[in-house]
C-alpha cells in the first residue's frame, strides 16, 4: 500500500511539471521577443556630436572649435555700419543701372556738420559696399554745399586724425579715399588747412603715403 501510494505521489508531481514547463518557457520566450522588439524601436540615444567625436573627420584638425570665423565676433559692425544701420547717416544710396547716387533726406546745406562730416570721414576706412559708396560721396557732397567753409573749418582738429588713419590704412582703395577726401578739404578750407598739416604728414605717415603715390599716380593716369 505504501509503495503504491508513493508511486502515485511521484506520477502526480511528474505530471505538475510537465503541465508548468511549456507554460514557463513560452512566458520566457515572450519577454526575450519584446525585449528584442524594444530594442530595435528605440531610437539611437547617440548624439552627432558624440558621433562627431567617436568618428572625428580630417577637417576638424584645419577647424578647430577655437577658430570660428563665421561666429558672432566676426559679424560685429564697425562703428560707421553701426551709425549707418541706426539711420544716423540722413540719405540713402540709390542703385542706378548706370552708376549709384545719394538721396538726402533733406537738402544737405540744412544739416549740421557736427558730427555729420567727421562720421562720414570715419567712413572711408570701409572695405565693403554700401559703406565705401557712402561714406565718399556723402563727404564730397557735404563740402560742396552753399557756407561749407564755415562749418568744416572748426571741425578741423577732429577732421585731420581721422583722414590721417585713412592715408595710412593697408588697403590701396582707403588710401585713395582719404587722399581724395584731403584734397576736397584743401580745396573748401583753403590756408586753414596748413596749421593742421604738421599733425597729418608725421614721419611715419609720410613714408606710406610716399609708398603709395606712385600706386595712386597710376590709378589716376
Amino acid at each position: 500500500m505504501q509503495k503504491s501510494e508513493c508511486h502515485r505521489g511521484v506520477q502526480l508531481r511528474n505530471r505538475v511539471t510537465d503541465n508548468h514547463d511549456p507554460r514557463t518557457s513560452s512566458s520566457a520566450q515572450i519577454k526575450h521577443r519584446t525585449t528584442v522588439q524594444q530594442s530595435k524601436s528605440s531610437p539611437s540615444t547617440v548624439s552627432p556630436e558624440s558621433a562627431r567625436k567617436l568618428y572625428p573627420r580630417p577637417s576638424d584638425k584645419l577647424n578647430p572649435k577655437t577658430i570660428n570665423p563665421f561666429g558672432e565676433q566676426s559679424r560685429v559692425p564697425s562703428a560707421f555700419a553701426a551709425v549707418y544701420a541706426k539711420g544716423g547717416i540722413p540719405c540713402r544710396l540709390v542703385h542706378g543701372s548706370v552708376k549709384h547716387r545719394l538721396q538726402w533726406e533733406c537738402p544737405p546745406e540744412n544739416l549740421p556738420f557736427d558730427p555729420l562730416l567727421i562720421t562720414l570721414a570715419e567712413g572711408l576706412r570701409e572695405t565693403k559696399h554700401p559703406y565705401t559708396f557712402v561714406s565718399k560721396e556723402g563727404f564730397k557732397e557735404l563740402l560742396l554745399v552753399t557756407g561749407a567753409p564755415e562749418k568744416a573749418v572748426p571741425l578741423l582738429p577732429r577732421l585731420i586724425p581721422v583722414l590721417k588713419a585713412a592715408l595710412v590704412h593697408l588697403d590701396d582703395e582707403v588710401f585713395e579715399r582719404g587722399l581724395n577726401a584731403l584734397v576736397q578739404l584743401s580745396v573748401v578750407v583753403g590756408p586753414s588747412l596748413n596749421d593742421h598739416l604738421k599733425h597729418l604728414l608725421t614721419s611715419g605717415s609720410l613714408i606710406i603715403i610716399k609708398s603709395k603715390i606712385p600706386t595712386y599716380c597710376s590709378i589716376c593716369c
